[in-house]
């Protein structure tokens, strides 16, 4: 059972900083570099998004290490 969380969590590791070096240096700029208001709109919308991935993951990685935190016994 331990191996496969850990397989798990080094998968989820691996594509979360894949998808983010993907977005940051691929995506994002071939985005922007065009300055047409719709690709403008799509980098800041992609950006949002990563940031509430990033702040789920943060949230729910401290929930998990103290789940006595936040009013739970």
């Amino acid at each position: 059972m331990y191996s496969i969380k850990l397989t798990l969590l080094m998968l989820g590791a691996l594509l979360y900083v894949s998808a983010t070096v993907c977005w940051f240096f691929w995506l994002a700029p071939v985005l922007l570099m065009d300055g047409e208001v719709v690709d403008i709109i799509t980098a800041f919308a992609g950006t949002c998004a990563w940031l509430l991935v990033s702040f789920g993951m943060a949230i729910h990685i401290i929930k998990k290490a103290r789940p006595t935190a936040g009013g739970g016994r």
